[in-house]
């Protein structure tokens, strides 16, 4: 099959000219016991697919790219079960294993045991079915690897989808919207009423800014230094578009909620981001984050505020839910019209223009484009 090959993180934009993946053929070998086979019909490219390119975060390499997708199941392996060839399904780069701590906490996201087995580039199941042409080892990218025709993944990585959605906007419910969703509704619990704001106008932050909507938020506050994002911002439910780069940018939150949100989503992974955040917080507010940058970034909390205005600091990774329970609620929205994440594909492509894809996306001019891996 065709697929999109990793061998050298941290090459420099434009990555037009320094590609760092290169379109190939590559070995895929079937669904081995507790294992699915799908055709990738739609792959998004994020920002946590860029800072992978820029070397921000560590992979094994070389590997086959991509983290959020969606396709048609076509063989099912020994044991699986809920899934049959011809279901459509959403591919997510998180799964539990279903027996640790934390998965049985309803925490699948977190697991350990899946996270040391993708850290390693296999699948969920410890398995390894890509291959170089000449046979050479191949890793799996978040245990699913959708830059390519095909993917065999482990059943906890899949939901099943209803087949009225499109399955280029199915792709964007494997990471954009489970994670930007799931962070409102899961990890805050953005209450009616509440103010919210939400650092960087992504796909995921988009999302979050729809999802705060249909929370009940009186006032959503989106903010990003590209003001070109702030007409869909408001169009899907911000109440308020700021400047990042504004100096009084801090101010202007304060003014417009009153001394502070009650809820700031930091999605852009910057350290710089979640200082703002911190400071446009109220006084018992919360600051989630969201966006992943640099492993081995940092930041400060001022010790005395923390503790003495009790402000709380939330991780939410990938929607901070279980994804096979999360993503079927907000399909129903965006079937409903509640939740219209059709609105953040920016574009399709082909691989041969997925190199000068993350060039866009590096400029911010585009929120999701959508990779179609059999060209049509």
């Amino acid at each position: 099959m065709t697929a999109a090959v990793m061998y050298e993180q941290g090459l420099p934009a434009p990555y037009a000219q320094s590609r760092p993946f290169r379109i190939e053929e590559v070995e895929l070998d079937g669904p081995g016991d507790g294992e699915v086979l799908v055709e990738v019909r739609g792959a998004g490219l994020c920002h946590s697919d860029l800072s992978v390119i820029e070397g921000l975060r560590k992979r094994p390499l070389p590997v086959v790219g991509g983290h959020e997708g969606a396709g048609i199941v076509r063989e099912v392996g020994k044991g699986v079960q809920g899934l049959k060839p011809g279901d459509h399904v959403a591919m997510a780069g998180v799964a539990g294993c279903g027996q640790c701590r934390t998965c049985l906490a309803g925490r699948p996201g977190i697991c350990q045991a899946v996270s040391a087995a993708r850290s390693e580039g296999l699948l969920a199941t410890g398995a390894r079915r890509l291959h170089l042409a000449d046979g050479g080892r191949l890793n799996h990218y978040s245990g699913i690897s959708v830059y390519a025709q095909y993917a065999v993944v482990a059943p906890q990585s899949l939901i099943k989808m209803d087949p009225a959605v499109p399955l280029d906007v199915a792709a964007l419910f494997g990471c954009a919207v489970v994670t930007g969703a799931g962070a409102v509704f899961n990890s805050a619990k953005v209450k009616p009423g509440a103010s919210v704001a939400i650092i960087g106008l992504g796909g995921v932050g988009l999302t979050a800014v729809m999802a705060a909507r249909e929370a009940g938020a009186a006032r959503i506050v989106g903010i990003d230094v590209l003001p070109s994002k702030f007409d869909l911002a408001r169009a899907v439910g911000a109440t308020d578009c700021i400047d990042a780069r504004d100096p009084q940018a801090v101010q202007h939150v304060l003014d417009l909620t009153h001394g502070g949100v009650d809820y700031a989503f930091e999605i852009s992974g910057h350290p710089s981001a979640l200082q703002m955040a911190q400071s446009i917080t109220v006084r018992g507010g919360e600051v989630i984050g969201v966006g992943v940058g640099q492993s081995s970034a940092t930041f400060s909390v001022p010790h005395l505020s923390w503790v003495c205005e009790e402000r709380v600091m939330r991780g939410s990774f990938m929607g901070g839910g279980v994804a096979q329970e999360d993503v079927p609620r907000y399909v129903d929205m965006f079937l409903r019209g509640r939740l219209p994440v059709d609105r953040l594909r920016s574009e399709h492509i082909g691989f041969d223009k997925l190199n000068e894809a993350f060039d866009l996306l590096h400029g911010g001019g585009v929120v999701r484009q959508i990779l179609l891996p059999h060209g049509n």
